[in-house]
């Protein structure tokens, strides 16, 4: 069976373009070569894999489209890379394979699985500048998963593409630039499920033709190429019919052989965040692995998983590749070079109380029910005397409490832990949770009960009715004047453009938009002359080229300091807000380097080294950072990050400059761990020392304002649950907390921590 794939990347023209002639050709053809793979073999064609991305092309077509064709390449035509890359929110969907938060991933895993083709082709285009590839890939870059059969297999299809394209001349390439390595992309992960995937890339001429070093480039020409390795490819799935067969049943095999070998015999998870624990469970299920409610309750390394509430998983079953890919932390690579990022530890991106299960902690008595990932309705809560009120741990909290403001109820969030007498007796609350009064609303008891029944039955938050004001806790009474904050309803400027990251751009887009229903308002970086600032309690700025011009950074001081404004600022924006906002105690780690941190004065006498340009590619790569997840010690009792139980949290890092350590000592809401910070991927020793102790995220007031900076991408790929509650913490709670009267006395008088 051959799944053909085209246009998973809206701006790659030429893949969607050669779906119609295949489809044509297989439709009308009547030459023996086509009767026999009709006869022989089942053939699935998604022809356009992303119809957002596609829209945008063609909307770009129109748009810069001429009579005569202009092949300089400077034109506008040629120039529609990260818009029609991607889908309507900005999201690469190409990477979603393992991911699945977007709509249309889910559409075609679901159908993937069920027809589990044992070929699968993906089509896109590279640089201009490039001739046509086709895989295998660089060999030393096969993800260890893989098995080495698969890539036979790669080897022996290629014979069939390579013998198509010598009969036009076709200057092509294979086992160089593109790897097999992140199993969440649609070449890779396929090998990781008993099929082989096989990406191909044609050098792009978007405009219709371009003028390249290899001469002029037209998309013809490439729909031509991808024809050709189309037809190629179905015929080399027939021809090689029994060994692909062969291979996908002995892989299944093989799995389970594994699984008994391995001394990993399960895994087990847990969270008090019911929706994370629903959504990673089904995130299982999408993949086809097996979950199941843990029977009996066991604790390892501390940390009691308890029967009814963890899920455990067990390695004995045909998915057991997959179950690895996910679960495993990797840090150990053969080579530094990473077509995509190095680690994606899921249960760490979820923040989810993770274990695995050794023969000594096994027991087939742990397996319970199968696990279910449906979500569930929480009970209507009862009428209450008082008010209501519910924790801010679950996922959908913010989503809920928006819904609570923008229906125009008051609502207070508890700055410290607190007790509640409600109609079943006294309920503990911790820091975060939300209480709302029947006392001061504009609305009546019945439409506040009404309201909060919703919010219980929609997002499956437990809300409780509240008897009295009077706690059992100390200095904490529900009308409290220091244990309570009044919070507002936030409205959000996303900048975007100009430099900014368009997929940061579109991660935090998604969230608020498509996860938590709250509006947003895009504005492009270099367009902020002529807006009303006053609308808005918070902008966003996301990473990439962050900085704003001198006017508009004065114009935003101005907004934070006097009007009372809140900036979140991400990755590169985080570290231009810092630099252009906030004073710093320790302004660089380059500062720390130099000292000593990354090697010191030796390695600063020693002079640069001499290196043959043939280890240019593995020595750049060196000290970057692969797309890698770190963790982090977490302020809990800090505003920013309520809604957390434990102070572990671990988020994805893929840029090298840290922020510096701030002169307010309460301003490091998390700090990356100062003993093996980077948790799973690759960072060279020299960055993690240099990343080591440094602050993930701050959090200052400035003047009437608020200043939230993440070095991190903790929205990335929309995959993190597990650092995205941090994000929208700044928008609820971005005003309660304040600054220590003298943070520089109090920094040079304080151990930080």
């Amino acid at each position: 069976m051959t799944w053909l794939n085209y246009g998973v990347h809206g701006a790659e023209a030429s893949g969607m373009d050669a779906a119609i002639p295949v489809v044509y050709h297989l439709a009308a053809a009547q030459d023996e070569e086509t009767v026999q793979s009709l006869e022989g073999s089942i053939i699935l064609i998604t022809a356009i894999f992303n119809p957002d991305g596609h829209a945008r092309r063609i909307d770009h077509v129109y748009k810069y489209g001429s009579v005569v064709p202009v092949t300089d390449p400077a034109h506008a035509a040629h120039d529609l890379w990260v818009d029609a890359r991607t889908n309507h929110y900005w999201f690469d969907l190409n990477r979603q394979w393992l991911l699945q938060t977007q709509p249309e991933s889910k559409a075609w895993l679901a159908k993937w699985h069920e027809w589990k083709p044992n070929v699968t082709v993906d089509y896109h285009e590279m640089g201009s500048n490039s001739t046509y590839y086709f895989h295998p890939g660089e060999p030393q870059r096969k993800n260890p998963l893989i098995p080495d059969r698969s890539r036979d297999l790669l080897k022996q299809m290629a014979g069939y593409h390579a013998k198509s394209l010598d009969q036009d001349g076709t200057l092509y390439f294979t086992e160089e630039g593109f790897d097999n390595y992140y199993i969440g992309k649609g070449s890779t992960y396929p090998h990781i499920n008993g099929s082989i995937g096989i990406l191909f890339e044609a050098g792009a001429a978007r405009g219709g033709a371009i003028d390249t070093p290899n001469g002029l480039r037209t998309h013809g020409e490439n729909i031509r190429k991808h024809f050709r390795t189309s037809l190629s490819s179905i015929r080399g799935a027939l021809g090689l019919k029994p060994d692909l067969l062969a291979y996908q049943a002995q892989f299944h095999q093989d799995a389970m052989a594994k699984s008994k070998d391995d001394p990993i015999k399960g895994w087990v998870y847990s969270s008090p965040d019911q929706a994370r624990m629903r959504l990673f469970t089904d995130l299982l299920a999408r993949h086809q692995i097996k979950s199941h409610e843990l029977a009996r309750t066991i604790t390892i390394d501390t940390i009691a998983y308890r029967a009814g509430e963890a899920v455990i998983v067990p390695m004995a079953q045909t998915q057991y590749h997959m179950i690895k890919g996910i679960f495993e932390r990797v840090r150990s690579f053969e080579e530094a070079v990473f077509y995509d990022v190095s680690g994606w530890t899921l249960p760490l991106a979820y923040d989810l109380d993770h274990a695995s299960l050794d023969r000594k902690n096994w027991r087939d008595d742990l397996i319970g029910a199968p696990a279910m990932a449906k979500a569930e309705s929480a009970p209507v809560p009862d009428r209450a005397p008082y008010g209501y009120a519910f924790e801010w741990t679950d996922h959908y909290a913010p989503k809920a409490l928006y819904r609570l403001l923008d229906a125009g109820l008051r609502v207070r969030g508890a700055v410290e832990p607190f007790s509640a007498i409600t109609t079943k007796g006294i309920v503990d609350f911790p820091r975060g949770s939300l209480f709302v009064p029947l006392a001061g609303q504009d609305h009546g008891a019945d439409a506040i009960h009404r309201l909060v029944a919703s919010v219980a039955a929609d997002e499956g938050i437990a809300v409780h009715a509240i008897s009295s004001g009077l706690t059992p806790t100390v200095g904490a009474d529900l009308g409290g004047r220091n244990s309570f904050e009044s919070l507002e309803k936030p409205k959000v400027l996303l900048l975007f453009d100009a430099g900014i990251s368009k997929y940061e751009a579109g991660e935090a887009w998604f969230l608020l938009d498509h996860e938590m229903h709250i509006p947003v308002t895009l504005r492009a970086k270099d367009d902020l002359r002529g807006l009303d600032w006053s609308v808005y309690s918070h902008i966003i700025l996301p990473g990439g080229n962050a900085a704003l011009d001198e006017r508009s950074t004065q114009r935003l001081g101005q907004w934070i300091s006097e009007e009372g404004g809140t900036l979140i600022a991400l990755r590169q924006g985080a570290l231009w807000a810092q630099k252009s906002f906030l004073t710093a105690a320790d302004r660089s780690t380059e500062n720390q380097s130099k000292e000593g941190k990354a090697g010191g004065a030796k390695a600063e006498e020693a002079g640069p080294k001499r290196l043959d340009y043939a280890d240019f590619p593995v020595a750049e790569a060196k000290d970057v950072i692969g797309g890698a997840i770190f963790g982090s010690d977490l302020d809990i009792t800090h505003p920013m990050a309520f809604g957390y139980s434990d102070r572990l949290i671990s988020s994805h890092r893929n840029i090298t400059r840290t922020l510096a350590v701030p002169a307010n000592p309460y301003a490091q809401i998390a700090r990356y761990l100062e003993a093996q910070p980077l948790l799973s991927g690759y960072a060279s020793d020299r960055r993690i020392k240099d990343i080591a102790g440094t602050p993930m995220m701050l959090a200052e007031r400035k003047g009437a304002g608020s200043i939230i900076a993440i070095a991190d991408a903790v929205n990335f790929r929309g995959i993190f649950l597990g650092t995205s509650k941090l994000f929208l913490n700044g928008l609820f709670w971005s005003k309660a907390f304040q600054s220590p009267r003298n943070p520089d006395e109090m920094a040079e008088n304080s151990d930080s921590h």
